[in-house]
């Protein structure tokens, strides 16, 4: 496998220019949105999705594929590992920012599970929390998760088709067939889901049934416990978008391409669980600029047909939202003591939320 190189002006930017050589399948943009977009973390999502007995493997037979390659292949582990690191701020997931004239804010990036890994945050990042007087996260519409729904429910467009359309006209006959039976071992018929729209559809397929059964038991996945600890402490809370805006970038992406990415997820259900554990166990090493790259190492299709596709999640699911994260979010951080958790995968690249802060006057500093 031949490794191309990085292109750091962005983290994802590289991966475009090397799209022709190893382009992943539609599977790997699936899990980057989950990763990034904290309203597909509802419970809406768990509708059709029973709680079921904690499982005693916490992975729920996942495989960490860059752990499994730091053994296997040292060789091809440290090119992978160089391409990350290659990536603008790609080694940590806690910073402390300070600016003149106020007291510290500090930024952790997250992942929008509810794995106790995840939740269990950093001995200095609950230190800090603790003694934060505001949290401010990607949306503060998630204290409420039944308000929240419904304000995104009162946006049906966003999360079903309209009229007579369903998710069948946009398959083919293979296809329907690969989903229809994908969907049955998850013990989801075809027709009790045929009007959801195809990410809403892959929020519910991606996740391991570990993640499912702790959501749909009500536990809270990262934010959204930042939220809820805050609030009972007293702390302010406030975000930075709306759970609405969070949709309607990936709504902005052609439907085709969700439909392909759908598809692939569930042709592909243990690459999508392996690369799942894979990101996490980056996420918790604090090498966030690996996620990229290790899921295009790993992937099990390769292709040259999404050019352009590319392009636009980029801008719409990453780019766009870090610019709007930072002028959001730069007037509550300017009062000073601010704890702020966005998905970590904002933080990284040259235009990611750490270089953003930083034009706006911030000292960053990676706390390890």
């Amino acid at each position: 496998m031949s490794f191309a190189a990085p292109n750091t002006k962005s983290p994802t930017r590289w991966l475009t220019s090397a799209i022709a050589d190893r382009l992943a399948n539609g599977a790997l943009f699936s899990l980057i949105a989950i990763h990034l977009l904290a309203a597909l973390s509802l419970v809406f999502i768990l509708a059709f999705v029973r709680p079921a007995q904690a499982a005693e493997d916490i992975a729920c037979g996942a495989k960490d594929l860059v752990a499994e390659l730091r053994k296997t292949d040292p060789t091809a582990y440290a090119k992978l590992k160089a391409e990350g690191d290659a990536v603008k701020n790609s080694g940590s997931r806690f910073w402390k920012l300070e600016k003149p004239g106020q007291e510290p804010d500090w930024l952790l990036g997250t992942m929008h599970l509810s794995d106790p890994r995840v939740t269990d945050m950093p001995t200095e990042a609950k230190a800090a929390f603790d003694k934060a007087s505001t949290v401010l996260l990607e949306s503060d519409e998630i204290l409420d998760q039944a308000r929240a729904s419904a304000k995104l429910m009162a946006k049906p467009d966003l999360l079903m088709f309209s009229g007579n359309a369903t998710i069948r006209d946009y398959l083919n006959p293979a296809d329907q067939i690969v989903l229809e039976q994908g969907l049955k071992k998850r013990g989801i018929p075809l027709a009790t889901v045929i009007k959801m729209k195809p990410y809403i559809l892959s929020s519910m397929v991606a996740l391991s049934s570990c993640e499912l059964s702790r959501k749909a038991s009500g536990a809270p996945f990262l934010d959204m416990k930042l939220a809820k600890d805050g609030q009972a402490s007293g702390k302010a809370v406030k975000g930075v978008e709306t759970l609405a805006e969070q949709i309607e970038a990936m709504a902005s992406l052609p439907m085709d391409f969700h439909v392909r990415s759908l598809v692939s997820i569930v042709r592909y259900p243990q690459f999508t669980a392996d690369m799942m554990e894979t990101t996490l166990g980056l996420y918790l090493e604090g090498n966030i600029g690996m996620v990229f790259p290790a899921s295009t190492f790993f992937a099990p299709e390769k292709s040259d047909s999404d050019f352009k596709d590319m392009a636009v999640f980029e801008r719409r699911l990453i780019t766009d939202r870090n610019h709007h994260m930072a002028d959001r979010g730069a007037p509550i951080l300017a009062e000073g003591n601010v704890f702020m958790a966005v998905g970590a995968l904002h933080l990284i690249g040259d235009e990611g939320l750490i270089e953003l802060l930083k034009k706006k006057g911030y000292k960053a500093t990676p706390v390890m």
